[in-house]
């Protein structure tokens, strides 16, 4: 990931994340008209300039639009400038200089941090004389911009690359394997954001006990024993019938689009609270996406005194796994992420899954067993034809993503004998011989070509 970072400040509304979004020419954050909706620190790459930089989205301050979250989401700011090599300060070009504005910038004055003042939404030249009056803030450089339509973002981007240390070159050469991206998912208020803390450590997300909390999908960076991350902490998902807002659709709906984009979902549910009809929704959505996936059973710590002994924690284990049946390859593990107990082994299964993505399975062995299967149970009988299979391999592993999904491709008479009953029950065979734990399993079928009768 690119060391050098560039953190976005400013007041509610300002347009911090569509500049954002437009320097990392996706849309990342959300963007909005209703002040306060981006509370997270949220991280991207930008690639506009002559070397890459770090981009970070900050929760705006001032203005107490969101009294629940005022504390915490200074606390990011000044995290974000702290941790920054250059600060760009964003003010609200038509609605001229605020008294929030004013207090803002002898704030960021006190900062040793290179600071631009960049005045947005001055979308047309008609615009520029409005300019003018944030001289006053006392920034002796600033750029109008209009971040909606890209204009002035060349210079921006010149302008903050001049500000920026030198890239290590020694560093970009020793580049390695692309991140694995962990995608942590869940209803609201289970502990996802909590979950993403305990494992960075750090207090990189914002944590409450009001659901809803976590907004936009944030993306964070990060290295463990030598390898790199990136933790997706993603807004709770919860049903479409029961979201509220626009902002808050739009919330699911980037946790919904975090999935596709993962290498591997977390899926984060409340012990206290078992399975919930929600929680089936959502390992459904991870299977249709083809997904691998650790399933956290986060505040363990709540019922550990009602599943002590063997029997009774066996028992409650067995209940999670028939309920989560749509992900029954992922391993189950008890966890508290507030006390950040079992942390560590939550970290090491992520391993564990990626490690067993990259073994092979034999075509001898994947035969035999799928043979003897069909032997001791034959496929039902279809339309008065049957399903055979005359042949499978194990299809080499592709180099798309860090954790690849193995796929099994299968020669036969007719795919379309193929039932989905019989399809699981293959399947489940296959896994005897290598379990793949946590990951799904593809069948690609190849039928056989119909043979034409010569005259």
């Amino acid at each position: 990931m690119p060391e050098r970072t560039v953190a976005i400040v400013g007041r509610p509304n300002v347009g911090k994340s569509a500049l954002f979004n437009r320097l990392a020419r996706r849309r990342i954050a959300i963007v909005h008209d209703q002040p306060g909706v981006t509370r997270d620190r949220i991280h991207a790459t930008c690639k506009l300039g002559n070397e890459p930089f770090t981009i970070v989205d900050t929760g705006g301050i001032g203005g107490h639009v969101d009294l629940d979250f005022t504390a915490q989401v200074h606390t990011e700011v000044d995290i974000a400038i702290e941790t920054s090599d250059v600060v760009l300060f964003v003010v609200d070009g038509q609605s001229g200089v605020t008294p929030v504005d004013e207090d803002l910038a002898r704030k960021l004055r006190k900062s040793t941090k290179p600071l631009i003042l960049v005045i947005n939404k001055i979308d047309e030249w008609k615009h520029e004389a409005d300019v003018y009056d944030f001289a006053s803030l006392g920034f002796g450089e600033s750029f109008s911009i209009s971040a909606e339509h890209g204009r002035g973002i060349d210079d921006l981007v010149t302008a903050t690359e001049a500000h920026l240390p030198p890239v290590d070159k020694d560093a970009k050469a020793d580049k390695g394997a692309p991140p694995m991206k962990i995608a942590i998912v869940g209803r609201p208020n289970v502990g996802k954001s909590s979950l993403a803390n305990a494992i960075l450590r750090d207090e990189r997300t914002l944590v409450s006990p009001i659901a809803g909390t976590t907004r936009d999908s944030v993306d964070i960076p990060y290295e463990r024993d030598g390898k790199q991350y990136v933790l997706i902490d993603t807004a709770g998902i919860r049903h479409r019938s029961k979201v509220s807002s626009s902002v808050e659709f739009f919330s699911v709906k980037r946790a919904e689009d975090s999935m596709g984009r993962a290498d591997l979902c977390c899926l984060v549910i409340d012990a206290s609270a078992g399975v919930t009809a929600m929680d089936k929704k959502i390992a459904g959505l991870i299977k249709d996406a083809q997904k691998p996936c650790v399933v956290a059973v986060n505040k363990w710590d709540l019922v550990r005194d009602q599943t002590r002994g063997a029997d009774k924690l066996r028992e409650f284990l067995e209940d999670l796994e028939v309920s989560l049946f749509a992900v029954n390859y992922a391993p189950l593990i008890l966890c508290c992420a507030k006390d950040e107990v079992d942390i560590t082994r939550v970290f090491r299964t992520f391993e564990k899954v990626r490690s067993a993505s990259r073994k092979h399975l034999d075509t001898g062995p994947l035969n035999r067993a799928l043979q003897q299967a069909m032997t001791e149970h034959p496929a039902p009988s279809k339309q008065n034809r049957r399903f055979k299979l005359l042949y499978a391999t194990h299809a080499a592993v592709e180099g798309r993503w860090a954790v690849p999904i193995p796929e099994v491709v299968v020669f036969c008479n007719d795919g379309k004998l193929l039932e989905d009953s019989y399809r699981r029950f293959l399947e489940a065979r296959i896994r005897e011989v290598q379990p793949f734990e946590g990951l799904p399993l593809l069948l690609r079928l190849r039928s056989r070509e119909p043979r034409i009768n010569k005259r």
